[in-house]
Order: C-alpha cells, then sequence, then structure tokens
C-alpha cells in the first residue's frame, strides 16, 4: 500500500531534497581531517530543511506552519555560511560552490513565498 503524503507534492520540498544530495556530494570532496567538523555540521543543517518544511505540513494551525519553515529557513542559512566557509578554505571547487548557492537561492525565494503565503493566512484569520 503507497501513501502519498502532501508535502512529497511541494516542490520547494523537492529542491532541497535535492540540495541535500549536491551538499553530501560536495562534502564528500572534503579533506578528511573536515569530513567530521564542517562536514557533519553542514549534512546536519541541509537535511533539516526538508525534514522541517515536512513537519511543518502536519501541523493543524498556520502558526505552526510558519513555525517549522522558519526553521528550515534558519536552516537553509546555516548551510549557506558554511558553504562558504568550505569555499573559502578551498575545500571545493568555485564551481561546486556556485552550484549549491545557485539551488539556495531557489530555495530561499520558493520558502520566502510559502511563508508569505502563510502569513496571509494567520492574518486574515484575526479580522
Amino acid at each position: 500500500m503507497s501513501f502519498d503524503f502532501s508535502y512529497r507534492k511541494l516542490n520547494v520540498y523537492n529542491l532541497s531534497k535535492e540540495l541535500v544530495q549536491d551538499v553530501y556530494e560536495a562534502v564528500s570532496l572534503f579533506p578528511n581531517t573536515e569530513r567530521y567538523a564542517l562536514g557533519d555540521q553542514l549534512r546536519r543543517a541541509v537535511v533539516s530543511v526538508p525534514s522541517n518544511i515536512a513537519e511543518g505540513t502536519t501541523r493543524q494551525s498556520y502558526k505552526e506552519q510558519y513555525h517549522f519553515l522558519e526553521i528550515a529557513f534558519g536552516s537553509l542559512m546555516e548551510t549557506m555560511c558554511q558553504m562558504e566557509i568550505a569555499n573559502n578554505l578551498n575545500y571545493i571547487s568555485q564551481e561546486k560552490y556556485k552550484e549549491v548557492e545557485d539551488k539556495i537561492i531557489r530555495v530561499y525565494k520558493m520558502l520566502s513565498a510559502m511563508q508569505s503565503t502563510i502569513k496571509n493566512r494567520i492574518e486574515s484569520n484575526h479580522l
């Protein structure tokens, strides 16, 4: 029996899962000494993005949904910061960095739009 969870239909969720794969590939290029420091932190941050999008969709109230999107957004910015650090330390190529950065920007825009929609729903429910 197959169950179709609603979050699987969200473009932002699917793109953020692609971002997870891209970051994992980037971390595999890190020197061995960094795979368990910056690499672990990066993996945790990037996995948090689609995880919180998925969890937020299960919440009944718009405020809770918004809260989980805020967490996803924070994890996305943490990922960006750590990718910048990895790039500055020459752990990844400029090309790989740019590829990940472009995807982060796309997820950022989608999350922002989703947050705006939910914020409008919260405000319209208070009228």
